[in-house]
Protein backbone atom coordinates (compact mmCIF):
# COMPACT_ATOMS: atom_id res chain seq x y z
CA UNK A 1 0.00 0.00 0.00
CA UNK A 2 1.27 3.16 -0.62
CA UNK A 3 1.92 5.96 1.88
CA UNK A 4 -0.99 8.03 0.37
CA UNK A 5 -3.09 5.27 0.83
CA UNK A 6 -2.15 4.57 4.11
CA UNK A 7 -2.55 7.98 5.28
CA UNK A 8 -5.76 7.77 3.83
CA UNK A 9 -7.02 4.65 5.29
CA UNK A 10 -5.73 6.60 8.98
CA UNK A 11 -7.93 9.18 8.41
CA UNK A 12 -10.52 7.19 7.40
CA UNK A 13 -10.03 5.36 10.96
CA UNK A 14 -9.62 8.38 12.87
CA UNK A 15 -13.06 9.82 11.61
CA UNK A 16 -15.01 6.72 12.07
CA UNK A 17 -13.27 6.40 15.98
CA UNK A 18 -14.27 10.10 16.69
CA UNK A 19 -18.26 9.41 15.04
CA UNK A 20 -18.06 6.23 17.29
CA UNK A 21 -16.69 8.17 20.25
CA UNK A 22 -19.11 10.66 20.12
CA UNK A 23 -21.68 10.91 23.35
CA UNK A 24 -25.23 11.60 23.10
CA UNK A 25 -24.20 15.25 25.03
CA UNK A 26 -21.71 16.03 22.42
CA UNK A 27 -24.21 15.26 19.36
CA UNK A 28 -26.63 18.06 21.27
CA UNK A 29 -24.01 20.31 21.71
CA UNK A 30 -23.19 20.15 18.21
CA UNK A 31 -26.60 20.13 17.22
CA UNK A 32 -27.56 23.03 19.07
CA UNK A 33 -24.86 24.90 17.84
CA UNK A 34 -25.51 24.09 14.31
CA UNK A 35 -29.48 25.25 15.04
CA UNK A 36 -27.86 28.67 16.71
CA UNK A 37 -25.44 29.13 13.74
CA UNK A 38 -27.59 28.28 11.10
CA UNK A 39 -25.45 25.81 9.76
CA UNK A 40 -22.12 28.10 9.34
CA UNK A 41 -22.36 30.19 11.73
CA UNK A 42 -20.58 31.10 15.70
CA UNK A 43 -22.54 30.52 18.95
CA UNK A 44 -22.59 31.94 22.24
CA UNK A 45 -21.95 30.23 25.25
CA UNK A 46 -25.26 31.43 26.62
CA UNK A 47 -26.75 30.81 23.65
CA UNK A 48 -25.93 27.19 23.85
CA UNK A 49 -26.77 27.37 27.52
CA UNK A 50 -30.39 28.56 26.81
CA UNK A 51 -31.13 26.03 24.07
CA UNK A 52 -29.47 23.50 26.10
CA UNK A 53 -31.15 24.05 29.29
CA UNK A 54 -27.82 24.38 31.44
CA UNK A 55 -25.84 26.60 32.92
CA UNK A 56 -23.44 28.99 30.96
CA UNK A 57 -20.48 27.58 33.39
CA UNK A 58 -21.26 23.58 32.41
CA UNK A 59 -21.50 25.10 28.82
CA UNK A 60 -17.67 26.52 28.83
CA UNK A 61 -15.98 22.95 29.88
CA UNK A 62 -17.99 21.28 27.62
CA UNK A 63 -16.95 23.87 24.75
CA UNK A 64 -13.62 23.90 25.62
CA UNK A 65 -13.63 19.58 25.63
CA UNK A 66 -15.21 19.76 22.08
CA UNK A 67 -12.47 22.48 20.77
CA UNK A 68 -9.91 19.77 22.17
CA UNK A 69 -11.28 17.24 20.14
CA UNK A 70 -11.14 19.67 16.89
CA UNK A 71 -14.97 20.10 16.86
CA UNK A 72 -15.55 23.77 17.35
CA UNK A 73 -13.18 26.38 16.92
CA UNK A 74 -13.30 29.92 19.00
CA UNK A 75 -14.59 33.21 16.99
CA UNK A 76 -13.39 35.85 18.84
CA UNK A 77 -16.20 38.23 20.01
CA UNK A 78 -18.41 35.80 18.75
CA UNK A 79 -18.36 32.23 20.31
CA UNK A 80 -17.60 29.23 18.81
CA UNK A 81 -18.03 27.23 15.03
CA UNK A 82 -18.02 23.91 14.08
CA UNK A 83 -15.16 23.14 12.37
CA UNK A 84 -15.53 20.66 9.32
CA UNK A 85 -15.40 17.72 11.89
CA UNK A 86 -18.06 18.68 13.74
CA UNK A 87 -20.57 20.27 11.07
CA UNK A 88 -20.42 16.28 9.52
CA UNK A 89 -21.23 14.84 13.06
CA UNK A 90 -23.77 17.83 13.50
CA UNK A 91 -25.39 16.86 9.87
CA UNK A 92 -25.26 13.14 10.77
CA UNK A 93 -26.98 13.58 13.96
CA UNK A 94 -29.87 15.85 12.49
CA UNK A 95 -30.08 13.46 9.53
CA UNK A 96 -30.99 10.11 12.10
CA UNK A 97 -33.01 12.50 13.81
CA UNK A 98 -35.07 13.72 10.82
CA UNK A 99 -35.28 10.56 9.35
CA UNK A 100 -36.86 9.00 12.47
CA UNK A 101 -39.33 11.50 12.55
CA UNK A 102 -40.32 11.20 8.61
CA UNK A 103 -40.49 7.05 9.62
CA UNK A 104 -42.68 7.52 12.44
CA UNK A 105 -45.21 9.70 10.57
CA UNK A 106 -45.09 7.90 7.54
CA UNK A 107 -44.71 4.31 8.26
CA UNK A 108 -46.17 3.83 11.69
CA UNK A 109 -48.78 6.83 11.77
CA UNK A 110 -47.33 9.08 14.36
CA UNK A 111 -48.87 12.41 14.49
CA UNK A 112 -46.37 15.47 13.98
CA UNK A 113 -46.69 16.14 17.10
CA UNK A 114 -45.69 13.58 18.93
CA UNK A 115 -42.48 12.68 16.79
CA UNK A 116 -40.27 14.74 17.60
CA UNK A 117 -39.64 13.59 21.63
CA UNK A 118 -39.23 10.44 19.68
CA UNK A 119 -36.69 11.41 17.66
CA UNK A 120 -34.90 12.76 20.80
CA UNK A 121 -34.60 9.71 22.49
CA UNK A 122 -33.81 7.69 19.34
CA UNK A 123 -31.29 9.61 17.35
CA UNK A 124 -28.54 8.85 19.38
CA UNK A 125 -29.18 4.91 19.46
CA UNK A 126 -29.67 4.67 15.92
CA UNK A 127 -27.36 3.49 13.63
CA UNK A 128 -26.30 4.97 10.52
CA UNK A 129 -27.48 1.64 8.61
CA UNK A 130 -30.55 1.74 9.79
CA UNK A 131 -31.51 5.05 9.34
CA UNK A 132 -30.40 5.05 5.77
CA UNK A 133 -32.74 1.60 5.97
CA UNK A 134 -35.77 4.13 6.96
CA UNK A 135 -35.01 6.24 4.51
CA UNK A 136 -35.18 3.79 1.74
CA UNK A 137 -38.30 2.08 3.02
CA UNK A 138 -40.09 5.61 2.85
CA UNK A 139 -38.77 6.54 -0.07
CA UNK A 140 -35.73 8.84 0.70
CA UNK A 141 -38.08 12.10 1.96
CA UNK A 142 -36.37 15.20 1.68
CA UNK A 143 -37.65 16.85 4.51
CA UNK A 144 -39.41 15.54 7.92
CA UNK A 145 -42.73 16.43 8.82
CA UNK A 146 -42.18 19.65 9.95
CA UNK A 147 -40.46 20.56 6.62
CA UNK A 148 -36.94 20.31 7.75
CA UNK A 149 -34.45 19.39 5.14
CA UNK A 150 -33.10 15.98 5.83
CA UNK A 151 -29.36 16.07 5.46
CA UNK A 152 -27.95 13.44 2.78
CA UNK A 153 -25.56 10.56 3.41
CA UNK A 154 -22.96 12.35 2.32
CA UNK A 155 -23.56 15.27 4.04
CA UNK A 156 -25.17 17.78 2.07
CA UNK A 157 -28.68 19.62 2.99
CA UNK A 158 -30.42 22.63 1.77
CA UNK A 159 -29.98 25.74 3.72
CA UNK A 160 -32.19 28.36 2.66
CA UNK A 161 -33.29 31.03 4.86
CA UNK A 162 -36.95 31.40 4.84
CA UNK A 163 -38.82 34.49 6.42
CA UNK A 164 -41.20 33.85 9.10
CA UNK A 165 -44.83 34.79 8.86
CA UNK A 166 -44.64 37.40 11.43
CA UNK A 167 -42.24 39.15 8.78
CA UNK A 168 -44.69 38.93 5.73
CA UNK A 169 -46.04 42.07 4.33
CA UNK A 170 -49.62 43.36 4.10
CA UNK A 171 -51.04 41.74 0.68
CA UNK A 172 -48.37 39.35 0.62
CA UNK A 173 -48.77 35.25 -0.13
CA UNK A 174 -46.31 32.58 0.83
CA UNK A 175 -46.79 28.85 1.20
CA UNK A 176 -45.58 27.48 4.69
CA UNK A 177 -42.51 25.16 4.29
CA UNK A 178 -41.18 24.63 7.77
CA UNK A 179 -42.70 25.22 11.51
CA UNK A 180 -41.05 24.88 14.72
CA UNK A 181 -41.37 21.10 16.22
CA UNK A 182 -40.35 21.66 19.45
CA UNK A 183 -43.79 22.47 21.14
CA UNK A 184 -46.49 20.33 20.45
CA UNK A 185 -49.30 21.88 21.90
CA UNK A 186 -48.25 24.58 19.23
CA UNK A 187 -48.29 22.00 16.74
CA UNK A 188 -51.82 20.46 17.59
CA UNK A 189 -53.01 24.05 17.23
CA UNK A 190 -51.15 24.72 13.91
CA UNK A 191 -52.78 21.75 12.37
CA UNK A 192 -56.23 22.56 13.34
CA UNK A 193 -55.60 26.09 12.02
CA UNK A 194 -54.41 24.21 8.13
CA UNK A 195 -51.29 26.22 9.19
CA UNK A 196 -48.90 23.24 8.03
CA UNK A 197 -46.46 22.64 5.02
CA UNK A 198 -47.40 23.22 1.38
CA UNK A 199 -50.52 25.30 2.13
CA UNK A 200 -50.70 28.77 0.70
CA UNK A 201 -51.21 31.66 3.05
CA UNK A 202 -52.00 35.64 2.69
CA UNK A 203 -51.56 38.24 5.11
CA UNK A 204 -55.02 40.33 5.05
CA UNK A 205 -53.91 42.40 8.48
CA UNK A 206 -52.00 43.39 10.85
CA UNK A 207 -53.01 45.12 14.13
CA UNK A 208 -50.60 47.64 15.48
CA UNK A 209 -48.84 47.09 18.70
CA UNK A 210 -47.98 43.75 17.77
CA UNK A 211 -51.52 43.01 17.87
CA UNK A 212 -53.26 39.74 15.89
CA UNK A 213 -52.19 38.75 12.16
CA UNK A 214 -55.12 38.19 9.78
CA UNK A 215 -54.69 35.79 7.33
CA UNK A 216 -56.19 33.55 5.02
CA UNK A 217 -55.83 30.17 4.07
CA UNK A 218 -57.72 28.93 0.98
CA UNK A 219 -61.42 29.57 1.67
CA UNK A 220 -60.52 30.43 5.45
CA UNK A 221 -60.06 33.83 7.31
CA UNK A 222 -58.47 33.60 10.54
CA UNK A 223 -56.22 35.65 13.31
CA UNK A 224 -53.04 34.67 14.99
CA UNK A 225 -50.49 36.49 17.11
CA UNK A 226 -47.30 37.34 16.22
CA UNK A 227 -45.30 35.27 18.57
CA UNK A 228 -46.94 31.66 16.72
CA UNK A 229 -46.47 33.51 13.25
CA UNK A 230 -42.77 33.71 13.90
CA UNK A 231 -42.59 29.77 14.34
CA UNK A 232 -43.84 29.44 10.75
CA UNK A 233 -41.43 30.31 7.48
CA UNK A 234 -43.10 30.70 4.75
CA UNK A 235 -41.62 30.95 1.06
CA UNK A 236 -42.59 33.92 -0.78
CA UNK A 237 -45.15 34.00 -3.86
CA UNK A 238 -45.40 36.24 -6.37
CA UNK A 239 -48.65 38.21 -6.83
CA UNK A 240 -50.10 38.91 -10.40
CA UNK A 241 -48.14 42.07 -11.49
CA UNK A 242 -44.89 39.57 -10.52
CA UNK A 243 -43.74 41.17 -7.22
CA UNK A 244 -43.12 38.59 -4.59
CA UNK A 245 -44.33 39.13 -0.92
Amino acid sequence: MSAAREAGSGTREAEGATREALTAPVEDYLKAIYAIGKGTGAAATNEIAQRLALAPASVSGMVRRLADQGLLAYERYHGVKLTESGRRAALRTLRRHRVIEAYLAQALGYPWDRVHQEAERLEHAASDELVDRMAATIGEPEVDPHGAPIPTRDGAVDETEYRSLADMSVGASGSVVRVADEDPEMLRYLAELAIVPGKRVTVKARAPYDGPITLTIGRQELSIGPALAAQVLVAPLADRAGRRG
